[in-house]
């Protein structure tokens, strides 16, 4: 039986999971109204589904595995749960009052909150023993709720926070949650040998994405502070060059340091230095 895979058909993880999936070897979407993707080759199928929809179809068992966003799993109470982060689709789930009314989230006892996650606030607020007045859902825009007068508060997704202060609001307290896209399975369930390829196709892409490859050439008496700046995911591979007291060094170092560790390779007496990207790996 093929693996069935939920995927967000639209919105902010569309694009991204999209294009994670394809740098995995996968049957990239084609037309943005395809519904279903049979990938015979890697004998898996791909349903494009409403984000917030997908951990009630993995969680039901009708779909092996899924791409959705924490809150939108942690706000569904489906029976799934979460596998790998995938580091993209970053947001904070925050509350929100009108500028200079409330100072701290325990103050929205007893006002009317609104919100696209009802569930996720409401287990917020518990968990805070705060009992609001009303929880008011909407489906989506929730900033124009209280200049329309039918709250107090809002509970939202914040990117940057600019639409909340636009609309006379400012943040209330720390994020709720910090979230991002994420892998779900339903919980509890075996994985089978096909999850498991799947989910180390991805892990490899996203390992590739952090390092990058550096090679360069770099004389033997200094070899050892060399390595200690490019010490490799494991351990650098040297190699012998014909010039006398030389050698290669290739090793995977962390992307966001590559210029710093450049510039120290380079006053150790390192030249050669080159880097290269990483399209995926298995480590």
């Amino acid at each position: 039986m093929m693996l069935r895979i939920a995927v967000p058909n639209k919105g902010a993880l569309s694009a991204a999971s999209g294009q994670l999936l394809s740098d995995a070897g996968y049957l990239a979407r084609r037309e943005g109204s395809e519904l279903v993707i049979a990938d015979v080759e890697n004998d898996i199928e791909f349903f494009f589904l409403r984000p917030r929809d997908i951990a009630v179809y993995v969680g039901s068992g009708r779909l092996d595995l899924g791409i959705t966003g924490r809150d939108l799993l942690l706000d569904s109470s489906a029976a799934a749960e979460e596998l790998v982060p995938l580091g993209y689709g970053f947001a904070t789930f925050r509350y929100a009052s009108p500028e200079g009314t409330l100072a701290d989230i325990t103050e929205l006892a007893g006002k009317r909150i609104a919100t696209s996650f009802p569930a996720l606030v409401r287990a917020d607020l518990a968990g805070r023993g705060v009992t609001p007045g009303d929880i008011v859902t909407l489906d989506g825009a929730v900033e124009t709720a209280v200049r329309l007068g039918v709250a107090d508060a809002v509970a939202d997704v914040v990117e940057t926070g600019r639409t909340l202060k636009a609309a006379g609001l400012e943040l209330l307290g720390e994020p709720v949650l910090r979230s991002e896209a994420i892998v779900i399975a339903k919980r509890g369930a075996d994985l089978s040998p096909s999850h498991e390829r799947l989910l180390r196709r991805i892990q490899g892409v996203l390992v590739a994405r952090r390092y990058v490859m550096m090679d360069y050439d770099v004389p033997t008496a200094v070899l050892d502070k060399a390595c200690e700046i490019t010490p490799g995911y494991e351990s650098p591979t040297i190699s012998p060059l014909q010039r006398e007291d030389w050698v290669a060094v290739r090793a995977m170092v962390l992307r966001a340091e590559v210029n710093r560790m450049m510039d120290d390779l380079w006053e150790l007496g390192a030249r050669g230095i080159l880097v290269s990207g990483i399209q995926a790996c298995r480590l």
